[in-house]
């Protein structure tokens, strides 16, 4: 009783306080000691308190309030950040004790460090109850969710203790691992938290709820007591090993084994600009991509996961529109082979990467990577180069200007004219518009293609705007995009169009009752081009609610356009092809629920189900998670597609089946099996993976890959053999020298 008296004695103390502030970094002669627990020198330092809420509300103190505080010495930034319950008695959510873990269902603490004060860039850094660490960049001001990657690691330290009635995290972050400039006074910084049992999230810097959670122009002031100073020589070097075991049973070829080696090095050239080299880079750790069923007429796009291009990412591969980019690090290290029609990997001997802050105003980007060339596919040696400056206007915009080449220094002699492209280069400009108080969003660009051979048509133009209100929001974007332009290096959707596009929502806030907010919305999409004219387009009704449980539903009903300029089989699967030149109007559902992540069941269901092109679709796709935390969590994701066209087009019926077994003894070692069946391929993928984490950011890893043909015979799966067959095992560690 006395405990509860003293928490909501806090909550009134603090209401009476002002909700600006600031913090100091003070700095200490004796490192702290990352136990979890409330040590006497923290008592020295300055702390963080009147923590607001985010949601379900953005407008009062949180109830389950925290505090931070910050340290620093010669080679640390340490952090400490007490979470208070209003109930003693409580279970917290973790999902695993996997490393980078996301989502409203997790309890955890974050710190947020702006260095540069641009309000543009940020490094994050979290724990949960339990330990387990993530950490993170933001990118573009934090105006997205695509703004906040998990992909990025460094070593630091943290650990975190349950006691009755709070938690405690402690960090150790070293100075080595982030960018800043020598001589600062201040940083921009913000924490915040996610609290399972009450689904509250909350923040010590105020933020709008129509904002996100990492949104960076709403940070407060962190002052240094002296000023910044670079520690160290700040050099990592990341060597690995590996050995694999591949076999093509479906060819009948041989087996192949094969061992590699080579590392990263990682050297800050000053405490702002970093440089990457790798030699010999290997990729095994990575994933397998989660596969899809096509049903789309262009390019799926797959988001970069390699280590080596993450950090910095948005310098290169920000530029134009999702659809319309000009850089797209995949295409590295990807070449095609036209004799069979499939990409096929090429090896890197060797890359070079130099990226960050020359001054508080101008950031800079170089790219250089080798790739070998490809005797099977008759491909020659190229190397894939970029230049990228961006230059800070106004408070938050920028305006950036690129440099990309792809070229080949070998003989064209030794190569079919087909195959054989000496060079291909994009330039382009970018300007990237974000108001201080962050309600104005947007960009402007133009970008254009350099062949060998002078041809027309090879440029990219677009723009978008946004402003957003806590209630009501409102985006518009547009774009050109000219009939020959296709940087090889790039990803790009579609060429030879005109496209204009916007979406309007309103928000409600409810004062009571389960939901947190609701509204309706607007949405429309046109393409064309000077040829054919009109090419698609669709108008929506939208609806959206978000629940105080953090449940969400979404829901869209659409009138939708379609000209078919070349033929096309919508059933995917090989069959005849609807004819060129013919139209289609349909109408259709659009709908996505998402349950509350924080119970042990959870699920999430989609469909986009009507009229499809002269047919109907009924479409069904979820995922359903088991969690038993700690040690992990079962589930399975699935796809089905009943697609009926009349005669003499084919029905078709394609199902994807995902279970994925993702067990955490650990938060060492992990083991993680993902079987995948896709009727649309007839095949079965079976990808298991043991990690174990022997030290900071080093990891030893054992992958095991089979695919097997797998027929669908009337309503029933018929497995057959083995199509191929791999296993590899890895090795790498991060040394700080």
């Amino acid at each position: 009783m006395f405990k509860k008296v003293i928490y909501f004695l806090g909550l009134v103390l603090c209401s009476i306080s002002t909700y600006a502030q600031d913090i100091e970094f003070k700095k200490i002669d004796v490192p702290v000691i990352i136990d979890g627990e409330i040590d006497e020198i923290w008592a020295t330092a300055d702390s963080a308190y009147n923590w607001m809420q985010y949601f379900p509300y953005d407008s009062s103190l949180a109830v389950n309030q925290s505090v931070a505080k910050v340290l620093y010495d010669d080679k640390n930034i340490y952090v400490l950040g007490i979470m208070y319950n209003a109930t003693d008695d409580r279970i917290y959510v973790t999902p695993s004790l996997r490393r980078d873990f996301r989502g409203a269902a997790n309890d955890n603490f974050t710190v947020i460090f702006d260095t540069f004060q641009d309000r543009t860039n940020a490094f994050t850094f979290g724990i949960n109850p339990f330990g387990v660490r993530r950490e993170g960049l933001v990118t573009n001001g934090g105006s997205g969710e695509r703004s906040f990657s998990l992909d990025w690691d460094n070593v630091w330290r943290g650990e975190a203790k349950m006691y009755m009635g709070y938690w405690v995290a402690e960090i150790a972050i070293p100075l080595n691992s982030l960018r800043f400039n020598e001589g600062q006074s201040n940083w921009n910084v913000n924490f915040y938290r996610i609290d399972s049992e009450s689904a509250e999230r909350s923040t010590w810097a105020p933020i709008q709820r129509n904002f996100t959670l990492f949104n960076l122009a709403s940070l407060n002031v962190a002052k240094w007591e002296e000023p910044t100073k670079r520690s160290g020589k700040n050099l990592s070097v990341i060597p690995y090993v590996s050995g694999n075991y591949n076999q093509n049973l479906e060819e009948g070829k041989d087996a192949q084994t094969g061992f590699n080696a080579g590392f990263d090095l990682k050297y800050g050239l000053t405490p702002g600009l970093n440089l990457d080299l790798t030699v010999n880079p290997d990729f095994s750790q990575v994933e397998v991509d989660q596969q899809v069923t096509n049903l789309d007429r262009f390019e799926i796009f797959f988001p970069e996961r390699r280590q080596f291009f993450l950090e910095n990412a948005d310098l290169f591969a920000d530029y134009g529109q999702r659809g319309t980019r000009p850089f797209f690090s995949r295409r590295i290290g990807v070449s095609r082979d036209e004799s069979i029609g499939q990409n096929i990997e090429s090896a890197i001997p060797l890359g070079m990467r130099l990226s960050g802050k020359v001054n508080d105003n101008l950031r800079l980007g170089v790219l250089s990577m080798q790739v070998s060339d490809n005797e099977a596919a008759s491909l020659p040696s190229y190397n894939y180069s970029m230049v990228s400056i961006q230059q800070k206007v106004f408070s938050r915009s920028n305006i950036s200007a690129f440099l990309v080449n792809k070229q080949t220094f070998e003989s064209p002699k030794e190569y079919s004219d087909s195959l054989y492209n000496q060079w291909d280069r994009t330039v382009g400009v970018d300007y990237n518009l974000a108001s201080a108080d962050n309600k104005i969003n947007g960009k402007i660009f133009y970008h254009y293609n350099i062949r060998e051979t002078n041809i027309d048509s090879t440029f990219a133009a677009g723009m978008e705007l946004e402003y957003s209100v806590p209630k009501w929001s409102l985006n518009m974007r547009s774009q050109m995009v000219g009939a020959n332009y296709a940087p090889e290096v790039g990803f790009v959707r579609r060429t030879d169009i005109q496209q204009l596009a916007m979406t309007y929502r309103r928000r409600f806030f409810p004062s009571s009752g389960g939901v947190q907010r609701h509204g309706p919305g607007l949405d429309f999409d046109v393409l064309g081009n000077g040829t054919y004219g009109l090419l698609d387009w669709d108008m929506n009704i939208l609806y959206d609610i978000t629940w105080r449980s953090s449940a969400e539903f979404s829901m869209r009903l659409r009138r939708q356009y379609t000209y078919l300029f070349n033929g096309f089989d919508p059933s995917g699967t090989d069959g005849l092809a609807l004819p060129a030149n013919t139209e289609y109007t349909t109408n259709l559902i659009i709908a996505r629920y998402r349950s509350d992540e924080r119970k042990k069941l959870s699920y999430e269901l989609s469909t986009r189900s009507g009229q499809y092109f002269n047919g109907m679709r009924w479409n069904l796709e979820g995922s359903i998670q088991w969690r038993y935390q700690p040690l992990g969590f079962t589930s399975i994701d699935f796809a089905y597609n009943g697609i009926r066209l009349p005669d003499p087009y084919n029905d078709a019926n394609l199902f994807l089946i995902g279970p994925r077994f993702d067990f955490t003894f650990s938060k060492k070692l992990f083991w993680t099996t993902f079987v995948q069946y896709n009727s649309q391929i007839d095949n079965v993928n079976i990808n298991s993976r043991l990690q174990w984490r022997f030290a900071p950011v080093s990891d030893i890893f054992l992958v095991y890959t089979d695919n097997y043909l797998a027929e669908n015979q009337e309503g029933f799966i018929q497995f057959g053999g083995s199509k191929s067959r791999a296993l590899v095992f890895k090795m790498t560690y991060w040394l700080n020298l």
